[in-house]
C-alpha cells in the first residue's frame, strides 16, 4: 500500500501539483476574465438579484430554483476543503498559500460563471421529464470534428466519456470516501463514538436522501447551507477577535510574502514563491472546483430561462466558497498561532521520514537545508539501518525524525498503550509497517487537527472542538449528497438512467466501508480525478470561447428588452452590442 501511496503522490506531482496545471487553470480563468470583461466585478449585484428570484418565470423549465441549484452546489464545495484544506495549504505553503487561494477564487469566480453557461445551455430533458446536464453534455454535442468531406469525428463523445468517467471516479475519490472518514475520525476524536456506529448511522440517512433525487436533495441542502454557514461564521469569528493582536499580523503575512515566498517561524520551515503559489492554488481549485466542471451538473437542473443567467448565480460561488470561508479558516489558524507552533500528537507512518544527521530548527543554515529538503531541491541523506527503542524512547543518536514538515521532539514508541522495547529495521528513512506500533511526540499538524487545535486557541477552549466537529460533519455530509447526484448523472450519460440505482447503492456500500478504514490513498486518487476532471472542461470551455461571448451578448439584448428599467441591463447592453 505504501508502495501505491507513494506512485499516486508522484503521479499527482506530475499533474494536479505541476506548474503546467496551474497555468492552464489561472490561465483559462484570467483569459476570460479579459475577454469577458471582468465579470466577476461587473455581474455581482446581478447575480445576487437572479438568486433572489427576482427576474424568475412560471415557465421556465428545471428541477430547481436559482437558490436551491447555487446550495445543492455550494455543498459540493463546502466541505472539508473549508476545515482541513485550508488549514493543509497553509502548514505547506505558509501564510501566503493562503493568497493563492484567494487570487484563485476571484479568477474562478468568471471560470465557474463560463462552465455553468455552456453545459446549462446543452442539458438533455430525460423522457421522465427531469433534468441531466454537464460538461459531458456540451462536449458530447459540440466538440465533435468535421473533416473537409463531411465526415463526423466523435471526439466530443470521447471526451464527454472521458470527463464522466473521472466525475464517477471523482464522486467517490472526493465527495464520499475522503468526507466520511472524516466525520467519523472527528466524531471519535470528540465524543468517542465508534467509526463503525457513525459510519452506519450516516449510511443509512444518505441513502434515504440521494433515493429522492435532486428535489429532495436541493430541499434539503438550501437549509442545511444557510445553517451550517453561520455556525461555523459565528465560531470563527470568536477565535479571530480572541487573538485580535494577531490579526493585522496575519494579515501582513498573507499579502506581504505573496510574492517572496512565506518566511520560517516557529516549528515552519519556510516555503518558496513558487511551493507557496502552487498549494495555494491547488487547494483553492479543490475548494471551489472552478473550472473542474462539477458544480455545472447541480446548475444545470435549475429553473432558468436560458442559460448565463444560471452561470451568473454560479459567479457568487467562490466568492462564498473561498474567498468568505476559506478566508475565515485561514485567519483562525493564522492570528491563533496553531500553524507554526508544534503540539503532541499521534505521528502518521506516511508523514515521517528519518534523517540521517542531528538538525535543529533553531539553527538558519538546517532550517535552510530542511526547507529544500522538504520542497525536493536538496535531498538530505535518509537513515537506513537499525533503530534501538528501549522503554519507548529512542537510543540511537544522529538522527532526527521528520513528521509533518517540521521536526518532531520528545518522541514516543508504543505498542499498544504500553512503551515500546526493541529494535526496528529502517529503510531509505521510512519505519517498518508494524501494525500494533504507535510513535507520538511533538511536531506541526495539519489539515483538520490543525483547524480544530486553532479554535482551541481561544475563549472556546475545548469547546472549539465541538465546533470544529459539528462543522466538519455537516460540511462532509453535504459535499457526499451533492457529488452523490454528480456521479448518478455521469451514470445517466455513460450507461443509462436505468443503472443510476446500482451506483447509488455502491456509493452508500463505499461511504460506510470508508467510515472504519484507512482513506489516505483515496485522498490521493482524488488529487488525480479532479485533474482529470478539469482539463477536458477548461479545453472544451476555451474552445467554445466566441459562442460563450455570443450568448452573454445575446442576454444583455433580451434583457434589456424585456427590463427596460433595469440601468444595469442598458451598460451590460452597451458592452456587448459592440461588434466583436
Amino acid at each position: 500500500m505504501q508502495k501505491i501511496y507513494d506512485f499516486l503522490v508522484m503521479l499527482d506531482g506530475y499533474l494536479g501539483g505541476h506548474v503546467w496545471f496551474m497555468v492552464l487553470l489561472i490561465g483559462t480563468g484570467l483569459f476570460f476574465t479579459v475577454y469577458l470583461g471582468f465579470p466577476q466585478i461587473r455581474y455581482f449585484r446581478h447575480a445576487i438579484r437572479i438568486t433572489r428570484g427576482k427576474y424568475d418565470h412560471s415557465h421556465d423549465i428545471g428541477d430547481t430554483s436559482h437558490f436551491q441549484a447555487l446550495a445543492t452546489a455550494l455543498s459540493g464545495t463546502v466541505g472539508t476543503g473549508n476545515i482541513a484544506g485550508v488549514a493543509l495549504a497553509i502548514h505547506l505553503g505558509g501564510p501566503s498559500a493562503l493568497f493563492w487561494m484567494l487570487v484563485t477564487a476571484a479568477i474562478g469566480m468568471c471560470t465557474k460563471m463560463v462552465e455553468v453557461s455552456i453545459s446549462h445551455k446543452y442539458r438533455d430533458i430525460l423522457p421522465d421529464g427531469s433534468v441531466s446536464g454537464g460538461p459531458m453534455y456540451y462536449m458530447k454535442k459540440r466538440l465533435n470534428i468535421t473533416t473537409r468531406n463531411g465526415r463526423v469525428i466523435k471526439t466530443g463523445l470521447v471526451l464527454g466519456g472521458f470527463f464522466a468517467g473521472a466525475t464517477i471516479l471523482c464522486s467517490f475519490g472526493t465527495g464520499s470516501l475522503p468526507q466520511i472518514n472524516s466525520i467519523s475520525n472527528a466524531a471519535y476524536s470528540t465524543f468517542g463514538i465508534k467509526h463503525i456506529v457513525t459510519g452506519a448511522v450516516l449510511s443509512i440517512l444518505l441513502a434515504m436522501i440521494i433515493i429522492g433525487g435532486i428535489k429532495r436533495i436541493a430541499r434539503l441542502t438550501s437549509v442545511m447551507v444557510p445553517f451550517m454557514a453561520i455556525l461555523y461564521l459565528a465560531g470563527s469569528l470568536i477565535v479571530i477577535f480572541s487573538n485580535y493582536q494577531n490579526i493585522l499580523p496575519s494579515l501582513g503575512a498573507v499579502f506581504g510574502e505573496a510574492f517572496t515566498g512565506s518566511a520560517a517561524a516557529g516549528g515552519f520551515l519556510g516555503a518558496s514563491f513558487a511551493f507557496a503559489m502552487n498549494r495555494g492554488v491547488n487547494r483553492g481549485l479543490f475548494s471551489n472546483e472552478s473550472g473542474q466542471g462539477s458544480a455545472p451538473i447541480a446548475h444545470s437542473a435549475a429553473r432558468a430561462p436560458e442559460p448565463v443567467s444560471e452561470g451568473m448565480v454560479a459567479l457568487l460561488e467562490p466568492f462564498i466558497d473561498t474567498i468568505c470561508i476559506c478566508t475565515l479558516t485561514g485567519l483562525v489558524v493564522l492570528a491563533s498561532g496553531a500553524w507554526n507552533t508544534k503540539t503532541e500528537n499521534q505521528f502518521q507512518t506516511t508523514d515521517m521520514q528519518i534523517l540521517s544527521g542531528i538538525y535543529d530548527d533553531g539553527n538558519k543554515e538546517d532550517v535552510v537545508r530542511l526547507s529544500k529538503h522538504l520542497r525536493g531541491d536538496q535531498f538530505l541523506d535518509l537513515y537506513n539501518g537499525t533503530m534501538v527503542i528501549e522503554d519507548g524512547r529512542l537510543m540511537t543518536t544522529g538522527l532526527s525524525v521528520i513528521h509533518a514538515r517540521s521536526l518532531a521532539e520528545n518522541i514516543e514508541f508504543l505498542s499498544g498503550k504500553e512503551p515500546y522495547s526493541g529494535e526496528l529495521e529502517v529503510i531509505a528513512g521510512k519505519l517498518p509497517a508494524i501494525s500494533s506500533l504507535t510513535v507520538r511526540g511533538e511536531s506541526l499538524i495539519h489539515s483538520a487537527p490543525l483547524t480544530t487545535f486553532a479554535f482551541s486557541q481561544s475563549i472556546l477552549k475545548g469547546f472549539g472542538s465541538y465546533i470544529v466537529t459539528f462543522s466538519l460533519l455537516l460540511f462532509a455530509f453535504s459535499t457526499a449528497i451533492s457529488w452523490s447526484y454528480y456521479g448518478d448523472r455521469a451514470t445517466t450519460f455513460l450507461f443509462g438512467q436505468k443503472y443510476v440505482i446500482y451506483y447509488r447503492l455502491v456509493f452508500v456500500v463505499g461511504f460506510f466501508i470508508a467510515s472504519f478504514t484507512d482513506t489516505t490513498i483515496i485522498w490521493s486518487l482524488s488529487y488525480i480525478a479532479i485533474v482529470l476532471m478539469a482539463v477536458p472542461n477548461l479545453i472544451g470551455i476555451f474552445i467554445l470561447r466566441k459562442e460563450v461571448k455570443q450568448n452573454v451578448k445575446e442576454y444583455w439584448e433580451a434583457f434589456s428588452a424585456q427590463y427596460p428599467d433595469a440601468k444595469i441591463s442598458s451598460k451590460m447592453s452597451r458592452r456587448f452590442g459592440r461588434k466583436n
